[in-house]
């Protein structure tokens, strides 16, 4: 991270500025007081997933899933490995579908697992399917270039 960086905590919504002399692997939300990466993927409601999108300066990954979903379930642990490869340059989150039919509706989701990147609130890319943990990283790294490799 080379300037401040605007970002979202997962748990609470608090925004935080992350300035580039700090170390974002040990940041901590000022609000509630959580690591901001822990390369645990948050499963996010809508109102927090409004926020990472539209707030955050980070791009933002976001896993729409379900928890009847096998393939969506065989990809939890690849989506996870994914977000302690790419933390803290992007932030990655999960929004289960079936609690939040109004944001997967919003975002015309039509099979599941779907990712989307978004960046300065616009949508980047999305594919559906599960992946492994290297075609997420690959994927992300081929939509977002200044994502170190």
């Amino acid at each position: 991270m080379t300037q401040e960086n605007l970002v979202v905590c997962g748990k609470c919504g608090g925004v935080n500025r992350l300035p580039p002399a700090r170390n974002a692997g040990d940041a901590k939300c000022g609000k509630c007081g959580i690591k901001l990466f822990s390369g645990h993927p948050e499963d996010v409601g809508a109102e927090i997933f409004d926020r990472q999108v539209t707030r955050s300066s980070l791009p933002v990954v976001v896993d729409i899933w379900a928890p009847w979903c096998g393939p969506c379930k065989m990809m939890g642990p690849a989506y996870e490995a994914a977000a302690n490869e790419l933390e803290p340059h992007v932030r990655l989150i999960k929004l289960n579908s079936d609690k939040e039919q109004a944001v997967a509706a919003r975002l015309v989701i039509r099979s599941i697992p779907t990712m989307i990147i978004f960046h300065s609130g616009q949508e980047v890319a999305r594919t559906s399917g599960a992946m492994t943990a290297g075609q997420i990283v690959r994927w992300v790294r081929d939509h977002l270039p200044t994502v170190a490799a």
